[in-house]
């Protein structure tokens, strides 16, 4: 792509960001190539903003599997907040990629990430800070190619024009193929359409621009011969794919683990849960690969979480195996293990004890529905007498609390169906016995929303005031009661979703009227406002209850020409089922159920492409789950982790990109490194034992240093220097070890009494100096400062003992034996609120008493 010239790189603009870690892209594990060595550069982009991006697995997958091309460059892109795009335009800098701040127009393609419906005018607004035109249509060889992939592209056709393609299915096969189409086209000048054409003949990708659009409710015309449905893509085995072992270390991450995924797929048959339907058939890893995950991960890493997912983790048919042998592991440096997506009697209590010696993370269980009836309807195979047991088991563990995931709106759902989930909210609070001293029950209400590629595809979605009614009805019942509460799903979030998830492509100009009108960040309930969707639909003549509407099952769906496996008279069958309360069991351990995705004995897959080369199968480590029947106790042994065998003070250096990392952030950074680095650190007693680390005064964010320490008792004794070389290789960028010294074994340390800086003037120097000078020849300089109880006045003139002109700006000694002010603020004072971009402080030197 063509270079973008004379504008300001993203990076420049640092010190004026909010929350600058999110752009710094020089986390631990990050991929940095030459781009002299790169044949194709690919920007994943999620269309969110950091801190929930870095939690996607798909995308820490999607990275290892391009990288591992040398020639190919796969680097992160994220959603800014509106503070930031603002920055953005007023300086006319364009969005960029984290890792080496590239233009994305610069870049061969990107990668966006659909993981839900209410992204898609982040798609717009990222698209827009990139200045890449929004509709494929409007783009040509000097654009990226702008792909997507995730669970929502299942029936994406409400932003299909403004994509070139599309990634059905699973991507680890299906990405690098492309990125080999893109070289191919580079290297011999092909033509955008011809591009086109050939990844059209890649198992999974999906070209909107192949397809014509005729109207509401009919077919779409498919313009390729030969390319008339398009099958999701499949990997077969698990063990042949690539999975990261040395992830990212996310600055801040929502769910910043190490993220293990032990199985795809779930045949659980949940009728309304997609992803148990997509995903299909179920695929474990295996043990010898999930061992080598959890080992080089966690040494890689020094994460002090690990969590075994899936979208069934206790159907795990190895989960009790897979767990005894990495529960010592883990305990032995206080890892905990999490283990989501627990199906109510899926975990055994000798694996619930384990886990509760390490330390308890939540306790959720998704019963979905408060009657027996109605979860026959949806096929959750949960029945009461067992949820109880389950609880039990969690209340004799040592768990104070449980959350209970609930949906309203199911199909066939009645008022005596809400009064069964407070019943049932009840009984579970009862089920805990009087040693429960901080007992809450919660409930977490969500409404239901009809999804493609599921059997209730074709059922109408509650409207928006009935979803209200019923919230309200259940609110009432639950406050008649104590130590149960309620929480719940913004009803408008649930109306907006239900309108994309299965609409057409008449919805894209709503997209971009609603864009244009200011909807942002729609998945966030302080940003979500239904009004500029809604305006938007009007303008274009649309109706908002047409698409939550029910369907016709003979009439043709957005969604008919893509493929997830399953036959149309599969979902009708399991449909009906549903009307009639029958449950359906799981085919992994029953009988096939012809769904259509397998190819086993005489069936043959509907996925007749990949079927004719791959064998696309259920694969199960065991034929039963090894926690059937009884279960062999666990001893539970817990290494003492409190001891103190040394005290070290070490000194680093913090500059560069870590400039920018908060006191907060920089906890994590060096608790991992310690891991990674093989010194075990002592941790505290208690019911959340925390490592015993401990910093001087915080430096505030955009202030280097040649000065900082931190304090560490480790269990083990070492020579300064060693740990020093053991840290050395460990750290990220710009953040140096020094040299480590001895302490007593005391808590209290010496604490600096004055700091030294360097400031360095970039604009204004002659202006800034004068009042320096002015500041220096006063007897007082009041500012306000604000306190816990309020704005107040303060002398800021004792702080500075003394100041001394350098060729680049001042050195300054502050004195911190009476007060302290975060040095940043006080220059700042000083230099009437000058802007971060005209200086620059580095703390040089730290002065004891």
């Amino acid at each position: 792509m063509m270079p973008i010239r004379g504008q300001l790189p993203m990076k420049e603009l640092l010190p004026i960001l909010p929350r600058p870690s999110r752009y710094l892209g020089s986390e631990w594990g990050v991929t940095i190539k030459d781009p002299a060595n790169v044949t194709v550069r690919c920007g994943l982009a999620f269309p969110d903003m950091y801190e929930v991006g870095m939690s996607y697995l798909g995308q820490k997958i999607l990275s290892e599997t391009v990288n591992v091309h040398p020639q190919f460059w796969a680097e992160r892109v994220f959603t800014p907040c509106e503070e930031t795009a603002a920055l953005l335009r007023e300086h006319d800098t364009p969005l960029t990629t984290l890792e080496s701040d590239t233009p994305l127009g610069e870049l061969d393609a990107i990668a966006f990430s659909l993981t839900h419906e209410l992204c898609y005018t982040n798609i717009l607004y990222m698209l827009d800070l990139a200045n890449i035109p929004f509709r494929a249509a409007e783009r040509d060889t000097s654009h990226p190619l702008v792909i997507a992939g995730g669970g929502a592209t299942f029936n994406a056709e409400p932003v299909a024009p403004f994509f070139d393609a599309m990634v059905i299915g699973d991507g680890e096969e299906t990405l690098p193929a492309i990125l080999s189409s893109i070289e191919q086209a580079k290297a011999t000048g092909t033509s955008k359409d011809d591009l086109l054409k050939e990844l059209a003949t890649i198992s999974g990708v999906y070209i909107p621009s192949f397809f014509e659009d005729q109207g509401p409710h009919t077919p779409l015309k498919p313009l390729l011969p030969g390319y008339e449905t398009v099958e999701k893509a499949i990997v077969a085995d698990l063990d042949k794919a690539h999975f990261p072992r040395g992830q990212v270390l996310a600055f801040d991450a929502i769910h910043d683990r190490l993220t293990m995924e032990i199985a795809r797929g779930c045949t659980r048959g949940c009728r309304f849960c997609q992803a148990g339907m997509i995903y299909r058939p179920v695929r474990e890893r295996s043990l010898e690969t999930l061992g080598d995950i959890l080992t080089r991960g966690l040494d890689e890493t020094g994460y002090e979480e690990t969590s075994m997912l899936s979208l069934s983790t206790g159907d795990f048919s190895a989960l009790n195996t897979f767990f005894t042998s990495s529960f010592d592991q883990c305990a032995s440096e206080q890892i905990a293990i999490s283990l989501p997506s627990l199906r109510v009697g899926s975990l055994s209590s000798p694996i619930m004890e384990r886990i509760s010696s390490i330390r308890r993370t939540g306790a959720t269980i998704a019963p979905e529905a408060g009657s027996q009836r109605l979860r026959d309807v949806i096929n959750k195979g949960v029945d009461e007498e067992g949820l109880l047991e389950h609880v039990r088991m969690l209340f004799e563990n040592g768990w104070q609390g449980v959350k209970l995931y609930f949906m309203i709106g199911l199909p066939t759902e009645t008022d005596a169906d809400l009064d069964a989930i407070v019943n049932l909210c009840l009984k579970v609070r009862d089920a805990a016995g009087r040693h429960i001293k901080r007992l809450q029950v919660t409930a977490a209400v969500s409404p239901f929303v009809p999804k493609p590629q599921t059997p209730f595809q074709w059922e109408p979605q509650i409207s928006y005031d009935e979803i209200y009614r019923r919230i309200g009805y259940l609110r009432d019942q639950f406050r008649r009661h104590k130590r149960i509460s309620m929480r719940f799903h913004e009803p408008e979030m649930t109306s907006l979703e239900g309108v994309f998830s299965r609409g057409d492509r008449r919805l894209a100009e709503v997209v971009e009227k609603a864009y244009a009108k200011g909807a942002l960040f729609s998945s966030w309930k302080d940003h979500l406002r239904l009004e500029p969707y809604k305006e938007a639909m009007d303008e274009a003549g649309l109706s908002w209850d047409e698409f939550i509407g029910s369907r016709d099952p003979e009439g043709a769906l957005p969604w008919d020409h893509l493929s997830c496996g399953l036959t149309k008279k599969y979902l009708l069958k399991e449909r009906n089922r549903a009307l009639d309360e029958k449950i359906t069991e799981d085919c992994r351990y029953n009988a096939c159920h012809n769904c259509g995705v397998c190819g086993v004995g005489e069936k043959k897959s509907t996925l007749k492409e990949q079927a004719k080369i791959k064998d696309i199968r259920p694969r199960m480590i065991f034929e039963e789950r090894d926690q059937e029947g009884e279960q062999p106790p666990y001893s539970v042994e817990i290494p003492d982790l409190t001891i103190k065998a040394a005290h070290f003070r070490l000194w680093y250096e913090k500059n560069g990109p870590a400039t920018y990392l908060s006191q907060l952030e920089l906890q994590a950074v060096f608790e991992r490194a310690f891991r990674r680095a093989g010194l075990p650190m002592s941790f505290s007693a208690g019911f959340h034992p925390m490592p015993r680390l401990s910093f001087g005064k915080a430096l505030p964010v955009g202030v280097s240093s040649a000065a900082e320490w931190i304090n560490v008792y480790l269990r083990e004794d070492f020579e300064p220097v060693e740990v020093i070389k053991r840290l050395m290789p460990t750290m990220p960028l710009g953040l140096k070890p020094l040299k480590a010294d001895r302490l007593s074994m005391g808590k209290k340390q010496p604490q600096a009494v004055e700091e030294v800086f360097e400031l360095s003037l970039a604009h204004n120097q002659e202006a800034h100096l004068a009042r320096w000078k002015d500041f220096m020849e006063t007897d007082k300089y009041i500012v306000e400062k604000r306190t816990k109880k309020g704005m107040k006045n303060f002398d800021i003139r004792p702080l500075v003992k003394e100041i001394t002109e350098t060729e680049t700006g001042l050195t300054l000694v502050l004195d911190w034996r009476e007060a302290y002010m975060s040095p940043l603020v006080l220059s700042k004072h000083v230099m009437n609120d000058a802007s971060p971009l005209e200086f620059q402080l580095t703390k040089v030197a730290q002065r004891f008493s």
